[in-house]
């Protein structure tokens, strides 16, 4: 294994760590982008140490960890876009088909008295 791969495990070892204290002491949130993103990064760079080892558990338990945090990035991008559209008072109304109301025959609705 390569003096590079091997410093991008420990960087990927050191950024999960780090991000697990401070979800931990309460600095950052779980949903936080910065956090997710530390996952995203950890888990690649931690994975790639695992393929280069032929440690195949490891490469798909980081592998899914990083997806995982990709997603959680994209979501916490996709609710700051929202809130900034929503602040600059570019709400997005969604579209309403237009629908036909029938009338209603006399005889259907008996109405008792």
């Amino acid at each position: 294994m390569s003096a590079f791969v091997t410093a991008l495990g420990w960087v990927g070892a050191v950024t999960c760590l780090i991000a697990y204290v401070m979800v931990t002491r309460g600095t950052w949130a779980p949903t936080s982008g910065r956090y997710q993103l530390a996952n995203v990064i950890s888990g690649l760079f931690m994975g790639l140490v695992a393929a280069s080892s032929g440690v195949w558990p490891s490469v798909v338990t980081n592998v899914v960890w990083a997806v995982v945090g990709a997603h959680a990035v994209a979501v916490v991008l996709r609710a700051r876009r929202q809130r900034a559209r929503e602040r600059a008072g570019w709400v997005e109304v969604p579209e309403v088909a237009p629908t036909t109301v029938e009338p209603v025959p006399a005889g259907v609705v008996g109405l008792a008295a």
